[in-house]
């Protein structure tokens, strides 16, 4: 069976939210899990470095702060240089999920530097495969509200808790997401 860890940072929790979300999902397409915390100093310990090199997938996940990644997100990408050097995580599967307040908050700089984080271990990135809700009838509680391809993204307003946001189609969609790349992994991995 394949193993599929998320590894995420989360500053407020809006973000945890939105990476318990994607859990369920691999969860419900009966993919074996791991949920790999991000510590505010940007590390993780070396059990979840092994559990990260075992993985046959790899979803990271940060929120959105200044238009990138947050700072322990980059520190923690900074240190897999020592994996790079030795191609550990080539043909893995990547994916990534990211949040900020505002609908745009140029989320696609933090998912592009996740692809490219990826596509530097030599890894295959997994986007959405949903289309985006961009009807006129569409609602903020649509699936892919946001119309986000190359990964996911939600939305929590500035002043919201993470008991209140993302919002419910935010977290449909997350869910969503983890289902797919279950579903890829298992392609790929067989």
């Amino acid at each position: 069976m394949s193993l599929i860890a998320i590894v995420y940072h989360s500053g407020y929790g809006h973000t945890r939210r939105q990476a318990e979300a994607v859990l369920a999902g691999l969860e419900a397409a009966g993919a074996t899990a791991a949920f790999i915390t991000i510590g505010e100093d940007g590390t993780i310990d070396d059990h979840e470095w092994e559990v990260l090199d075992r993985a046959d997938a790899i979803v990271f996940g940060s929120p959105t702060y200044m238009g990138m990644a947050s700072w322990q997100f980059k520190r923690f990408a900074d240190a897999t240089s020592k994996r790079w050097f030795s191609h550990a995580w080539k043909d893995k599967l990547a994916a990534g999920f990211t949040n900020s307040a505002s609908m745009n908050g140029d989320k696609h700089s933090t998912l592009h530097y996740f692809i490219t984080l990826a596509m530097q271990h030599a890894m295959v990135w997994v986007g959405t495969g949903m289309m985006a809700a961009n009807a006129k009838a569409s609602t903020r509680d649509d699936i892919n509200y946001l119309g986000a391809y190359a990964g996911l993204m939600a939305q929590s307003p500035a002043d919201a808790g993470p008991d209140e946001a993302p919002p419910p189609g935010d977290i449909t969609t997350a869910r969503e997401f983890g289902r797919r790349i279950a579903e890829a992994t298992r392609s790929l991995k067989g």
